[in-house]
């Protein structure tokens, strides 16, 4: 799986940030193996110099083989709490579209890729 992380200009980006948020990533969403092949996050301040509540935002796009990407976002007042609400997110909605594909037998539905 490979992990991108992206900032705006009012999100210091450096190599302590990537390795925290790739192993972050990458112990979440292990149990999916090779289902998820990249993982897109997007680190921005939303109201740039000025103070206010929830003004971090992240966005992750995980890609998934096979489907459709899928997405997920949370707003904080730190980048850090922004991160881990969108990464618990992230992990709902790919457990449920992965989830979708298969049925209580673990057989594959009509509706699976």
């Amino acid at each position: 799986m490979q992990v991108q992380v992206n900032t705006d200009n009012h999100v210091q980006n450096d190599d302590t940030l990537a390795a925290w948020a790739e192993r972050e990533i990458k112990a979440k969403l292990e149990r999916f193996g090779d289902a998820v092949t990249r993982v897109e996050v997007h680190l921005a301040d939303v109201n740039a110099s000025r103070a206010g509540d929830a003004d971090k935002r992240c966005t992750l796009e995980a890609r998934l083989a096979g489907r459709q990407p899928v997405a997920a976002s949370h707003d904080a007042q730190r980048v850090a709490d922004a991160f881990t609400g969108a990464l618990d997110k992230l992990l709902r909605v790919v457990d449920s579209t992965l989830g979708k594909a298969r049925d209580h037998h673990a057989r594959d539905s009509i509706r699976g890729g």
